[in-house]
């Protein structure tokens, strides 16, 4: 009857003290702009030395102001990374380690949330569906603009996951159009370096062997466009602009052609520009310490004069920018969780110095940064001293900056998210790990590298329909990691999608025996057996998945569906209404439930339920012929015969 839908005790740290120094007296309220360009490494930008791209917005800022030569992230991936900057605290602590699953927690402040509670407007408008406002960063903010459809699942569909530099700007501006006026907060978010590159047109020509430093240079023209309005309104003076990367790109460096699997520099190295208002004046151009994004927070917040939270660990940059060394030079941490969370690898920790960068690993790594930058010499065996006071200062850093029990939310992801995390190619799906540290018994990734390459052009060919393609590849996978949980996921959906859904049910099953609290395999794992014709199956573990994660409202319609097809129309109005009440927005749930009422002889409430389908999706025909269906039930025949020709008119859904 029904169509299966496929879808793939605190410690604080580093706390901010109120001596250190601030800025003199302001004469006006300051403006605050911060911009972050996701996946760029500094040395693709001319102001940083690089011959090859045109970036001259970027590089008027920073000849117009502070750029900091040696600045990182804590963590090469964009959410956990932006979490870093606008909450200045270190993964260890927020508990943001990844984009699976993890929601800011509703007790941590964020400079948005911060700056609201002192007069600002805030608006932002991010550019990537890995920030989208239910993973909690849009807290604060009066205006989020995300607007993503996660619902729409079509694979031509994917690039609305991601959103071009130039609607970014186009919102950004018509934002500060309506609110320039009064003292805002505005974060910028760019996502166009990131993978893969297609810069338009004519940066696809000029760059046309070079595409990753093309979408650097549209990205740098957007902003070109925001400092433009900003000196027209006379605002440039007044406004304190920091731009920042979220995090580099390995562009093949160390075998990893992206970013998020290894903390070499090439991914935690990032471009940070303070465009300081006229009120501060900096003596420091460009200063050569160790920064961190999680400075950015108290930095601004001291800038202004606004207290900073005490559970801020990032360091207040004023006296670095004033001239006055710091009294001991810093260690900065950094992470990776990917290879444990989606692979059951393990994790990787670093600690870097002036001089040294130490990755703690199964296969520990000490490199010379002076003398070999490019990270090619491991002299863990040559220098064990060094090595050994790094493992300890490693260790002290993690203690010193951990909560006593992490902040970060736990969320269901619904089916249609993950799909397009998927398509930016984020691996949204669990390998059994947990952020808790490893044992040093789990595979390096170094050692797997090649197969986790492998892993990422399967899904790739996945995601954009060539399902043979992907399968092969994650055959050879599965070759050498016979207990790969997202092998196995990713070559279910594939044969799911190929039809051949008794394959389809064989690795889904594999993948809940490996992890048995995969809410999503367990989702997908029902909708084979109902395609399959095992209804029994279906049933058991579609509620088995709602049990894992009551927000699937997906999985609650297709129960719903199940229930139909086994004749058990009670149950299947119970499921049904609870798909319409997890997501009240879901039109089909709200359209199947007006179906079976009126099918029992419900008319009015399945009138109630079919209207809402019809405002939720007005150019559905199917619901407006079930609409008419039920009003000519009713006797309203007139009715009845416009929503006839509102079905005739109408385009059919994707």
């Amino acid at each position: 009857m029904h169509s299966f839908r496929c879808l793939g005790s605190l410690l604080p740290s580093l706390l901010v003290s109120a001596a250190l120094a601030a800025p003199g007296p302001l004469p006006k309220a300051l403006n605050v702009v911060v911009i972050t360009i996701d996946t760029l490494r500094p040395d693709h930008l001319g102001c940083y030395g690089y011959k090859q791209t045109q970036t001259p917005n970027i590089d008027a800022l920073a000849s117009d102001g502070v750029r900091f030569e040696r600045a990182y992230t804590a963590v090469p991936v964009t959410l956990p990374s932006h979490t870093v900057i606008f909450t200045g605290t270190y993964p260890t602590f927020s508990g943001m380690h990844d984009f699976a699953g993890n929601k800011l927690g509703p007790n941590q402040p964020t400079l948005a949330s911060v700056l609201k509670d002192h007069g600002y407007t805030t608006g932002a408008v991010v550019a990537s569906a890995v920030l989208d406002s239910r993973f909690g960063l849009n807290r604060g903010f009066d205006f989020y603009y995300d607007h993503f459809d996660f619902n729409r699942l079509e694979e031509s569909n994917i690039e609305e996951m991601e959103r071009p530099g130039n609607v970014v700007a186009d919102v950004t501006l018509d934002w500060l159009q309506k609110n320039y006026q009064t003292k805002f907060f505005l974060w910028m978010h760019l996502y166009d370096p990131h993978y893969p590159y297609h810069p338009p047109a004519p940066f696809s020509t000029e760059y046309k062997d070079r595409p990753y430093d093309g979408e650097i240079a549209f990205a740098d023209q957007q902003i070109g466009r925001l400092i433009r309005f900003l000196k027209e309104k006379n605002l440039y003076q007044n406004t304190l602009i920091v731009l920042s990367g979220d995090h580099g790109e390995s562009l093949g460096e160390h075998g990893e052609k992206t970013h998020g699997f290894f903390i070499y520099n090439a991914t935690l190295h990032v471009p940070l520009i303070f465009h300081l208002p006229i009120a501060v004046a900096p003596k420091a151009r460009t200063p050569k310490e160790l920064v961190n994004l999680a400075d950015l927070m108290p930095t601004i917040l001291q800038i202004l004069h606004v207290d900073v939270p005490a559970d801020v660990q990032g360091h207040n940059l004023l006296p670095v920018i004033e001239g006055k060394a710091e009294a001991d030079s810093r260690s900065l941490y950094a992470e990776t969780f990917l290879p444990l969370l989606h692979f059951n690898w393990s994790e990787l920790r670093s600690v870097e110095t002036d001089r040294y960068h130490f990755i703690e690993a199964p296969k520990p790594e000490l490199y010379d940064l002076s003398a070999d930058p490019s990270e090619l010499h491991n002299l863990f065996a040559e220098k064990p001293a060094v090595a050994g006071e790094l493992r300890e200062r490693l260790k002290s850093l993690i203690v010193q900056d951990t909560a006593g029990q992490e902040l970060a939310e736990k969320t269901g992801l619904d089916p249609a998210l993950m799909e397009r995390l998927k398509s930016l190619g984020y691996a949204g799906f669990s390998g059994g790990g947990t952020a808790e540290t490893s044992n040093r018994a789990l595979p390096d990734p170094k050692d797997r590298i090649a197969i986790y390459e492998l892993f990422s052009e399967a899904m790739a060919e996945s995601q954009h329909g060539q399902y043979d393609q992907s399968a092969e590849k994650l055959t050879a996978v599965l070759k050498t990691e016979p207990d790969s949980v997202p092998a196995h996921y990713i070559i279910g959906l594939n044969y799911y999608r190929m039809n051949q859904f008794p394959l389809a049910v064989e690795h889904l099953q594999r993948v809940i025996q490996l992890s048995p609290e995969y809410a999503l395999a367990a989702y997908q794992l029902g909708l084979a057996y109902a395609r399959s014709g095992d209804m029994d199956n279906a049933e058991q573990t579609l509620k088995r998945t709602l049990e894992l994660d009551p927000t699937n409202f997906d999985a609650a319609y297709n129960l719903g569906a199940v229930y139909l097809q086994k004749k058990m129309v009670p149950e299947a109005v119970t499921a049904l209404r609870k798909s319409a009440t997890i997501n009240p927005g879901y039109a089909p749930a709200h359209k199947a439930l007006g179906d079976v009422l009126l099918y029992q002889g419900q008319v009015d409430d399945a009138l109630t339920e079919l209207r809402r389908a019809a405002e939720i999706q007005p150019d559905d025909p199917a619901i407006h012929a079930s609409l008419a269906k039920a009003l000519a039930g009713k006797g309203m025949d007139q009715e009845a015969q416009e929503e006839m020709r509102r079905a005739q008119q109408a385009q059919p859904h994707p």
